[in-house]
Order: structure tokens, then sequence, then C-alpha cells
């Protein structure tokens, strides 16, 4: 089951939503694929396709912007070597069984991430050089027990915007409510390096005035916790729906950008398999 994943769908707010959006979306994705029977091994072979629509709904944390609701399109590609959901490839490495109940999968990734604005999204960016998003490439390793599963994850900026660095971890555990509904709550923290926090959240020397400061982002870690649920009509139709809340870190809150301490989505999708 996948714990984290980037970035999936990011759209275009800021870079404290890569580890939200990975999990209201390949998270939610694969929480279905547990509801199906486990693969046999020329199953595992075959390639699984999946076509759907989601709406996500973000408050984001820049002063004067509203929620910001979109539709996002659902693609999922997935066989025994990549998993492809959103805006994220996975490139699978072997995995290692530690015993008929824990077992280590292993992981390339790289995503999109739509995050950043533009100097017309909000008053206080008036005068700002756009901040652009990217592609993002790294490792991901997850740990599945009985009880619990963890997930870790190293990401870096490969386009060159932020030149910055990413570190998601994760705890969750799923609980299946009969034969079609799964919910499962999670808790995690992302890092951000200081240069991804300065490129996002910082104020340039030539981009002060009188309310906005100079700024020069540092190091940071954001909490996040929340739920996702999935209902799967049958092995074709499914319902997917989550929440998360994320807890700003302070070298985030207290950019002259920022107006806000939390920040949250409200995800709900459909994924037709065919």
């Amino acid at each position: 089951m996948s714990l984290i994943s980037p970035l999936d769908s990011i759209s275009s707010a800021s870079v404290s939503r890569m580890a939200a959006v990975s999990v209201l979306a390949v998270g939610l994705c694969t929480s279905a694929t547990a509801l199906a029977q486990e693969p046999n091994d020329a199953e595992s072979s075959t390639t699984t396709w999946g076509l759907g629509l989601g709406v996500m709904s973000e408050q984001e944390p820049y002063a004067g912007i509203g929620r910001d609701n979109q539709p996002l399109p659902l693609l999922e590609v997935e066989n025994r070597y990549i998993h492809l959901f959103g805006p994220e490839i996975e490139f699978k490495l072997p995995s290692l069984d530690i015993s008929d109940s824990q077992e280590l999968d292993f992981g390339i990734v790289v995503q999109y991430d739509g995050s950043g604005y533009e100097e017309g999204d909000a008053d206080i960016l008036d005068g700002m050089s756009e901040r652009k998003g990217g592609f993002w490439a790294g490792a991901k390793m997850e740990w599945s027990s009985d009880f619990v599963d963890f997930g870790a994850e190293w990401l870096a900026d490969v386009s060159g915007n932020s030149k910055g660095q990413l570190i998601n971890v994760g705890l969750e555990r799923t609980w299946d409510f009969g034969e079609h509904f799964l919910l499962t709550p999670h808790v995690g923290a992302s890092w951000q390096d200081a240069k991804t926090i300065d490129y996002y959240f910082g104020v340039r020397d030539d981009e002060v005035r009188f309310d906005r400061p100079a700024y020069a982002g540092e190091s940071a870690t954001n909490i996040e916790a929340g739920v996702r649920g999935v209902y799967m009509f049958d092995k074709h139709h499914s319902v997917l729906m989550g929440v998360e809340v994320t807890r700003l870190a302070d070298e985030i809150k207290d950019s002259p950008l920022v107006d806000r301490s939390t920040t949250n989505s409200v995800y709900l999708g459909y994924l037709y398999r065919f």
C-alpha cells in the first residue's frame, strides 16, 4: 500500500501540498487495490488500467488567496515494473519479504509539482517574481505489516527552480469494513530544506515593499494528519475520498506572504478500472 508519493496531483498552490495530494490521490488509489484479491504470479505480470475524475478543494497558505477548487483527471497504469497515477510514476525495485506479515518495498519516483504562484494571484504577491513548480525525483521505501504501515521518501527538484530537497515520512493503518469499504487514518511529516522554503515563501531584496519585508527561508517540517476512504462497488467502480490538515512550520508561518498556521485539503473522486 502506497503511503507517500509526490506529489501526485500537485496543483498550483504552495509546495506544502506535495505530501497532501500524495496521500489524497495515490494513497486513495492503492487503498482501493487492496480490496481486490492478491494477484497470483501470472496476474502480476499483466498491466492494469484505470481512468477517473476527482475534485480537490484546498485552502492555500498565502495571504489573500481563498480556497482553490479544481478538477483532477485520474489515470492509473500499473504492472510489476511501474505504477503511474496522476502526475507521478514509480519505477518499482525488488522488494524484501521480512516475514509472512512484513514486507519492504522500494522504488524510484518522478513526479510533477504545480506549486508556485504568479504576482497576480493575490495583493501580497504584487511585484513578486513568479515561482514555478516542476519535476521532482527521488527514492521511496515502504514497510508494511499487519499492525501499521510506514513510508519514507526523498525528493529533489530536478527542474532546478528551487534547487531544493524534501523528505516525507508517514504512518497509517487501514481498517476493512465489509468487503467494499476501507478507511485509513494517517499521520506524517514533511521536511523541506532552506532552498525550498526560501524559493516559495521567501522575499528577495528587490521584492521588498512597506508591508512585505525581506525574508529568507530556513529548513522546516510540516506535520500532517488525515483520513482517506475507498468504497469499491465492484472490481471496476470505486469512489475515493479524503481529508487532510497540515500544520505549517514556524519558518513558513513567519513569512510575510503567509497569513495562516494550517492548511487543509478535501478530496472526492471516481475511478474505473478496466
